[in-house]
């Protein structure tokens, strides 16, 4: 019995203090669409993107040429001929495919490059989130834009604007 009420006592005595846990949210999309780095990085990074896959194209193109000349002359082709153009024809479909992992693969280019751009204004933020909930006296941040669904929010405890203004990005709410 004296085991059954201090455990109640316990149960409710960490109800209450955790009841006193304050929480906030922030939307790292709306701060990082109003920092101009991010968006300029963002723009690099798209470009850069564009320009790779038009290459990646033109290249598939250039095999989708070769392919259809092949299957015209044919005909008039040896079979030592058939077997030189073919092999060539799949050499330069698996240099395009190597091509095209090197740029988008998961440790390519494209993601050496966001790394460069985009990781260090990341970092910035999420430093400010923190030190933002830590002045707040928040026990808890959640990203509203992030993969954790928030069903309900009251707007009091979005701290997007105190990041913007700790990291001197003095915007208004759109």
């Amino acid at each position: 019995m004296k085991k059954l009420v201090l455990s109640a006592i316990a149960i409710i005595f960490i109800s209450t203090v955790s009841l006193a846990q304050k929480i906030g949210y922030v939307d790292t999309d709306y701060i990082l669409s109003n920092i101009p780095e991010y968006k300029a990085a963002q723009t690099e990074m798209d470009k850069i993107s564009v320009d790779w896959q038009k290459e990646i194209e033109a290249k598939y193109a250039e095999i989708d040429k070769l392919y259809k000349i092949y299957q015209a002359e044919s005909v008039l082709l040896t079979d030592d001929m058939k077997k030189k153009r073919e092999n060539e024809i799949i050499n330069k479909e698996k240099e395009v495919k190597d091509l095209q992992k090197q740029r988008f693969g998961v440790d390519g280019e494209l993601f050496n490059k966001r790394m460069e751009l985009v990781k260090p204004i990341q970092d910035k933020v999420y430093s400010a989130v923190k030190q933002v909930a830590e002045r707040s006296g928040l026990a808890f941040i959640f990203d509203k834009a992030g993969q954790v669904a928030l069903l309900y929010s009251n707007s009091k405890y979005d701290k997007s604007e105190d990041v913007l203004n700790f990291l001197g990005y003095n915007k208004s709410k759109k």
